[in-house]
This record gives C-alpha cells, sequence and structure tokens, in this order.
C-alpha cells in the first residue's frame, strides 16, 4: 500500500519565538509607562516651581525698589497658601567682605520660596546683589 505524502508548511512560529516576541514587546512597553509616569510627574511640577519662581523674583524687585537704608530681612510670608517665602541681606563692602549695615556698599539678597510636592519640601532660592 501506498501512503500519500502530505506536504508540512513550515513557515510558522513556534511557541518559543512567539514567547520571546512576547517578552520582547512586553519590556519596550514597560519602559515606555515609566517614562510615560515620570513625564506626567515633571508636568506637575512645572507651574509650582514657575509660580514660585515669579513668587521669588517679585519680591527681589520689590527689595530692588527700596530705599538702601530700608533693604532688611524678613519673612516668613504665606503666599498662594502653599509657598512660603523668606529672605536674607548679607551687608558687604566693596571687596565683599560681611560687614555691618551701617557701613555696607551693597547688600546681597537671597529670596527662598518653599513649597509642599509630593509629600517633599520644594525650595527655589534666587541671590542679587544690590548697590548704594
Amino acid at each position: 500500500m501506498k501512503t500519500l505524502h502530505i506536504p508540512r508548511d513550515e513557515r510558522g512560529f513556534t511557541l518559543l519565538e512567539i514567547t520571546v516576541a512576547v517578552f520582547l514587546l512586553v519590556m519596550a512597553l514597560l519602559g515606555l509607562i515609566s517614562t510615560t509616569v515620570i513625564v506626567i510627574k515633571s508636568n506637575s511640577l512645572s507651574p509650582t516651581m514657575t509660580t514660585a519662581t515669579t513668587l521669588a523674583r517679585d519680591k527681589t524687585e520689590e527689595l530692588r525698589n527700596t530705599g538702601f537704608v530700608d533693604i532688611a530681612a524678613g519673612g516668613p510670608e504665606t503666599q498662594q497658601t502653599i509657598y512660603s517665602r523668606n529672605w536674607t541681606v548679607t551687608c558687604k563692602d566693596q571687596n565683599f567682605n560681611n560687614i555691618d549695615c551701617g557701613s555696607a556698599v551693597m547688600k546681597t539678597v537671597a529670596v527662598t520660596v518653599t513649597w509642599p510636592w509630593q509629600g517633599q519640601n520644594r525650595t527655589i532660592t534666587l541671590e542679587t546683589i544690590i548697590a548704594k
């Protein structure tokens, strides 16, 4: 008796090849998901950091427009319910040495804004020198 030869189509994928391909696809998607999470968190921090920078800049400009003798340290001030703003003043001579404010020719002003974000306190500081 003669047997019929049935040709086999061997062009398909094996189970091992499919498993490896799915594994590689899952790894790529996990990397993409973690990157997306980081971008979303950064996007939520950006507006608060912009507001904090604006608050620090506004206080710096306010102090620049104050008479030299009247510039003094201050704070904390609460701004927009979550931001705390402080500023320090250091008096300097012409060689940038710290001295008593009575004979100072310039003052270094550092404005610091602090706010809570995702369980941590974030801080931004702007410094400027104001001359007599």
